[in-house]
């Protein structure tokens, strides 16, 4: 297991560059009262493929050698990452095999295969997806790339962070939702390069709170049976990310399956952006008013929302 570092992240931000969007940060005078701060939202739901998730997935397919390259990628994934390494492989001109649970999403698999993606269905379990993956590698030759716990994927993660750090300087402090920490590892890492006085923070669902736990504990928790409306955020934190996430985050605040909705409802009719429940759980966080004066940088992580699920 080789954890990425500082540099990684400079590296992806250079070899993205050409692929990937640099997403905007807009503000909310509303959410600013409500939160009793000012929040900078960090727009990835505006990033190709709707989510932050591209940007590893691309930095981890456009790092392959050619020849490793040649025979394709392999992931198992029900969501965003599923999408972003269909992308990221066809932008390379190589095959994208993604294990799908068939109770994931029509509109999900759709995607993957708009964007010349081979989708293969299995159980909904991750011994099954992880079994289905497994074969594929080994019959197509194919490179895994997970969708959290792989060091170039997480590297390609922390490009995010050093958009945001240019765009505010100054922050005090950026709340990044976790689900399997591939995200906010990346961001620690460009963090601690970059502002190392800016404090990470954890936004996770109370109900899918092993990232939380693990901290508090210092312990590394798995993930109970989650029943959260964040189905991004629903996986166990990965081996490599785990680490990172100990020494470098300073809290990880958990909120309710109500302060979700509230969350998303309000950034929906207020802010006027279509983010997915797992993108509100951050500014729920921020919502609970624990930054009070401070300048506040929120990861909007996505907006590949279900619109046949909708809770209201």
């Amino acid at each position: 297991m080789i954890a990425p570092t500082h540099a990684d992240v400079l590296e992806a931000n250079a070899r993205i560059r050409p692929h990937c969007r640099i997403t905007p940060v807009l503000t909310s005078t509303t959410l600013d009262e409500l939160a009793g701060c000012d929040l900078h939202l960090k727009c990835e739901l505006f990033q190709k493929t709707g989510s932050f998730k591209y940007r590893g997935a691309t930095n981890a397919v456009q790092k392959l050698a050619g020849d490793v390259a040649a025979r394709g990628v392999v992931t198992h994934s029900s969501g965003n990452h599923a999408q972003a390494l269909a992308l990221a492989a066809k932008v390379r001109g190589i095959a994208a095999h993604v294990v799908m649970p068939y109770t994931a999403a029509q509109v999900k698999k759709d995607a993957v295969l708009g964007y010349g993606g081979c989708v293969i269905e299995c159980e909904p379990t991750l011994a099954a997806r992880a079994a289905a993956a497994a074969e594929l590698v080994q019959r197509t030759g194919g490179t895994l790339i997970p969708p959290f716990d792989h060091a170039d994927v997480i590297a390609g993660q922390g490009t995010a962070a050093v958009e945001l750090l240019a765009q505010v300087p100054n922050l005090d402090a950026i709340i990044v939702p976790v689900g399997g920490g591939g995200m906010i590892a990346g961001y620690c890492l460009a963090v601690q390069g970059l502002a190392p006085r800016v404090r990470l923070i954890g936004a996770e669902p109370e109900l899918a709170s092993d990232a939380a736990e693990s901290l508090a504990t210092g312990v590394r928790q798995q993930q109970k049976p989650p029943a959260s409306i964040a189905d991004g955020l629903l996986t166990s934190l990965g081996d490599i990310p785990w680490p990172i996430i100990q020494r470098y985050v300073a809290a990880i605040h958990t909120v309710s399956e109500a302060e979700i909705l509230h969350a998303m409802r309000l950034v929906w009719e207020r802010v006027k952006l279509l983010i997915e429940p797992s993108a509100a759980v951050g500014v729920a966080v921020a919502l609970q008013r624990r930054f009070l004066g401070q300048l506040v940088g929120v990861v909007l992580c996505g907006g590949n929302v279900n619109l046949n699920s909708l809770s209201w």
